[in-house]
C-alpha cells in the first residue's frame, strides 16, 4: 500500500510538470499566469470524475512553410516571424512530425478570446485567421486515448497543452496531456507508465 502511495505521488509531481519545448520560431512565454476566475485547485484531477476535463491550459505554436506568421492568444504575441523567410517544411522533418510539437506557454485559463493568425503562405498569399479555441474546447474534456480502468489516479495535471499549427495554407488544432498509467505499456520499460498522444481536433485550409 505505501509502495503504491509513493508511485502515485510521484506520478502526481511528473504530471504537474508542464509540457516544454516549442518549433523554435514560437515568441513563447513561459509566465503566463492562470485568470483569477479559476477556482482553487484547477491544477489537479485527483479523484475527479471520467470524462476527465479542464479549466486552464498551456498553448503552443508550430508554423511550417509559412512567412511572417503571427499569432496572438491570451492577451499576448505568441508567435512573430520575419516576413522574408520561408519556415522549413513539415515534411522535412520526416518522422519526427508531428509529434514534435508541444505547448509550453501559461497556464491559461478557459477561455481567451479566438487567436488571431495572419500569415503568408508557401506561395506568398496573404492570409489571416480567428481560431477560437474555447468553441473547439466548449466541453472542456481533456482528450486521450485511456481508459478509465487503465489510468492512475490522479491521471492528469488537468492543464492540457493546446497546439496550434500554420502549415502553409492549413490550420490545425491539437490537444495533448500527460496520462498516467496503473501499469507499463511495455514491460521491459518501467517507466512507460504514461500517454502522452497529440490528437487534432480541428483542421482548417484557407
Amino acid at each position: 500500500m505505501e509502495r503504491r502511495l509513493m508511485r502515485s505521488i510521484a506520478t502526481s509531481a511528473l504530471i504537474s510538470v508542464a509540457t516544454t519545448g516549442c518549433h523554435a520560431t514560437m515568441a513563447q512565454s513561459s509566465s503566463d499566469s492562470p485568470s483569477s476566475a479559476l477556482p482553487e485547485g484547477h491544477y489537479t484531477n485527483v479523484g475527479a470524475e471520467w470524462p476527465l476535463k479542464f479549466k486552464a491550459h498551456y498553448f503552443g505554436v508550430s508554423t511550417y512553410s509559412t512567412y511572417g506568421c503571427r499569432v496572438e492568444y491570451a492577451g499576448r504575441v505568441r508567435a512573430d516571424e520575419p516576413g522574408d523567410q520561408l519556415q522549413s517544411s513539415s515534411e522535412a522533418l520526416g518522422s519526427r512530425y508531428p509529434d514534435n510539437m508541444t505547448a509550453g506557454a501559461g497556464p491559461i485559463g478557459n477561455f481567451p478570446p479566438p487567436a488571431k493568425v495572419t500569415w503568408r503562405s508557401r506561395d506568398g498569399t496573404a492570409l489571416q485567421a480567428e481560431i477560437d479555441i474555447g468553441e473547439i474546447f466548449k466541453d472542456q474534456l481533456i482528450r486521450h486515448h485511456v481508459a478509465r480502468e487503465d489510468a492512475l489516479d490522479p491521471a492528469s495535471s488537468g492543464t492540457p497543452g493546446v497546439i496550434l499549427e500554420v502549415n502553409d495554407r492549413t490550420i490545425n488544432v491539437y490537444m495533448r496531456d500527460m496520462i498516467a498509467l496503473k501499469k507499463p505499456r511495455f514491460p521491459d520499460r518501467p517507466h512507460s507508465d504514461f500517454r502522452n498522444d497529440l490528437i487534432k481536433v480541428f483542421s482548417r485550409t484557407y
